[in-house]
């Protein structure tokens, strides 16, 4: 997926074709987690733990990480005992979890297209990657599929803060501060100008939510993180 005959994809376009966005990812991959420390300043970590709160999972459950890349974001769940199965469709990046991370069952896939049985998961979790789906409804609907009825969906992804003062501030970052700093921490700072166009093109908290349920799921919820800049969605499947 990440070998191209015309030299490797400095940026995804806006219509997220699966090769593009794949070979984009790899190309970040050996510093990704670092970059997203920087960019974040260090919040990706605490959302991380609001994922593994939501998702409330018990000793010996079955745990889908979608989108998982080097497998920081299985991290957790493995440590509070479920068998967790970080899922990705960037070889780059599960090749750089695996060399860290060898006890994770680092398993290639698309969303769009999951590689599991009907039923086979109790709870699904997507950080951050929903958005680089290419047809997110469908990775919705793939979800809803690979888990058991009563299971559930945790959606963690950056959305619109509701202050508008505060929205006008981090627009600001998002287009020209954040493609700044990548220029010097990340390996691909063009991928990084894909990321703050791809967040501002996102529905909101509403609108994502709207397309949760349409893909089938009940309960839909959701609670802001930092004001808004991340939201976490929460859904069950009936």
């Amino acid at each position: 997926m990440g070998a191209w005959d015309t030299g490797p994809v400095s940026r995804a376009s806006l219509d997220k074709q699966p090769t593009e966005v794949a070979a984009m990812f790899d190309g970040v991959a050996r510093r990704y987690d670092l970059t997203n420390d920087v960019l974040s300043l260090g919040q990706d970590r605490r959302w991380r733990r609001h994922v593994l709160d939501l998702v409330d999972p018990e000793p010996g459950e079955k745990v889908l990480d979608l989108a998982a890349g080097t497998g920081t974001s299985s991290v957790p769940f493995a440590r509070a005992g479920t068998f967790v199965v970080p899922c990705d469709f960037s070889l780059g990046m599960l090749r750089v979890g695996k060399q860290s991370l060898p006890e994770l069952a680092f398993t290639a896939g698309d969303a769009v297209r999951l590689p599991f049985a009907d039923r086979s998961f109790d709870a699904v979790t997507i950080s951050f990657g929903l958005r680089n789906v290419v047809d997110p409804m469908a990775g919705l609907t793939e979800m809803l599929r690979a888990t058991r009825p009563g299971g559930r969906l945790v959606v963690c992804e950056f959305s619109k803060p509701v202050r508008p003062a505060f929205r006008t501030v981090y627009v600001e970052y998002l287009m020209r501060a954040l493609p700044a700093v990548a220029r010097r921490v990340s390996s691909n700072p063009d991928s990084y100008v894909y990321l703050a166009e791809s967040i501002q093109e996102w529905p909101d908290q509403l609108g994502l939510a709207k397309q949760i349920t349409a893909a089938g799921w009940e309960s839909v919820t959701w609670q802001n993180l930092s004001g808004g800049i991340v939201a976490l969605h929460h859904a069950r499947k009936p």
